[in-house]
């Protein structure tokens, strides 16, 4: 008897290292410790992003590109975000959501080293091809991860990993902004590399200890393909296998409308404040700063807000709020008017793309993640180049309303699906 206990442990503990059905208390230690790390992985994206969007001007100097050409070679980002993002899907059905994070997180830290090496727009735009892999990959298997760990905790706690995010951008933007005139981009950079690969190391450790979390209620009833149960559809694990339907596409879409602000904030908005309204590297740096600290503000409470008002609310009254302050940010006459623009934007938009993306995990598991993540980012990294063409056709101001506009896009599509968020 004690030897057949054994083997029974022994094969429950095989058979649990992937997917765990854990109890629904969110003060398991596992579920802490998980929580945890993907929280620090979320902080080093938003990090490193916002390291690398601060040294946009000087990488743009070193380069001599033009706002036209610099925008070309910021779409490398966008095609190597977007062409590893359903493959990111794909990766972590098949290996799981806790290792695919782990790689990606390295292989951005070191990405990270590309740009300041280049001295060609050409040059440029092809390192930005890996750095937006990296990035897109680290996207789509951390909201996959995050989103297994919502259906064991059964609460709407997207938006405080995204606000890591937006904490992490604010904290890189501001040693950005501290250090621009001192350090080399190669330096400034080479230091954001080796914080990356420590956070990968520590976090990643304690990532992959952890067996993806499923929430007990829903388990199928036999191993095959897990069906709906009085407590809703089956969420997280990594054997979870839906093709994306019309519901992940809105949700991909709506994101997208979002998105493409925050992409464009992230690469222009500090040029915008130094070109347009002579504003010295702290103060440029500053703008995106407060935009990410009004992010930040914005999702710390968006579990709440989303608990107490619904999605659907959520969404439209951060999108009508997004497009008054993007369009304050983008006309103001003056460098902390637009930046109290920026923090209005910011705090409008905060909660909008996490529960896009959280919607479409729930809906389509990582594949749903992974296929908003891709209309989504596509927002995010093909608006700045976008922007930099109408930028170089009109004026950066002009181009920046344009984030105005789709924010306002986001919010007539959120009240004419609202029902949807209530399924």
């Amino acid at each position: 008897m004690p030897t057949l206990n054994k083997m029974r442990t022994a094969l429950s503990g095989a058979v649990s290292r992937k997917t765990r059905p854990w109890p629904l208390d969110s003060t398991d230690p596992h579920l802490v410790r998980l929580r945890i790390a993907i929280t620090a992985f979320f902080a080093m994206d938003g990090f490193l992003f916002a390291g690398w969007v601060v040294r946009i001007p000087a990488i743009k100097a070193q380069t001599g590109a033009g706002a036209g050409t610099l925008g070309l070679a910021l779409l490398g980002v966008s095609a190597g975000a977007v062409a590893f993002m359903i493959v990111t899907g794909r990766l972590c059905r098949r290996f799981g959501t806790h290792p695919v994070t782990v790689a990606s997180g390295a292989a951005l830290s070191l990405s990270i080293l590309l740009p300041p090496l280049t001295h060609s727009a050409t040059a440029l735009g092809l390192v930005l091809l890996v750095f937006g892999a990296a990035y897109g990959s680290l996207n789509v298997a951390m909201n996959s991860a995050a989103v297994d760990l919502i259906g064991a905790l059964r609460r709407p706690v997207m938006s405080s990993f995204h606000a890591a995010f937006s904490l992490g951008g604010m904290l890189g933007a501001g040693l950005g902004g501290l250090i621009a005139g001192s350090l080399s981009p190669t330096v400034h950079l080479l230091l954001l590399a080796a914080i990356g690969l420590l956070v990968t190391a520590v976090a990643g450790r304690s990532l992959r200890a952890q067996p993806t979390p499923v929430a007990a209620e829903r388990l199928p009833a036999s191993g095959g393909r897990g069906e709906e149960t009085q407590s809703g559809p089956r969420t997280g694990g990594v054997g979870r296998s839906r093709r994306p339907g019309r519901l992940v596409l809105v949700f991909g879409l709506i994101a997208l409308c979002t998105a493409y602000g925050e992409g464009a904030m992230a690469d222009w908005g500090a040029l915008h404040l130094t070109q347009d309204l002579a504003a010295g590297p702290g103060a440029a740096a500053a703008g995106y700063a407060v935009f990410a600290l009004a992010m930040t503000a914005g999702r710390l409470s968006g579990t709440a807000v989303v608990q107490r008002f619904g999605p659907a609310r959520a969404l439209i009254a951060g999108g009508t709020t997004a497009t008054a302050g993007m369009l304050l940010g983008a006309l103001a006459p003056t460098v902390w008017a637009a930046c109290a623009g920026f923090a209005v934007a910011g705090l409008g938009l905060a909660n909008i793309f996490p529960i896009a993306i959280a919607r479409a995990g729930e809906t389509g598991g990582p594949d749903g993640v992974a296929a908003a993540s891709t209309i989504g980012y596509g927002g995010m990294l093909l608006g700045p180049p976008a922007i930099g063409f109408l930028a170089e056709a009109f004026t950066l101001p002009a181009a920046l309303t344009t984030v105005a506009l789709l924010a306002a896009v986001a919010v007539v599509i959120a009240y004419a699906t609202r029902g949807a968020h209530r399924s």
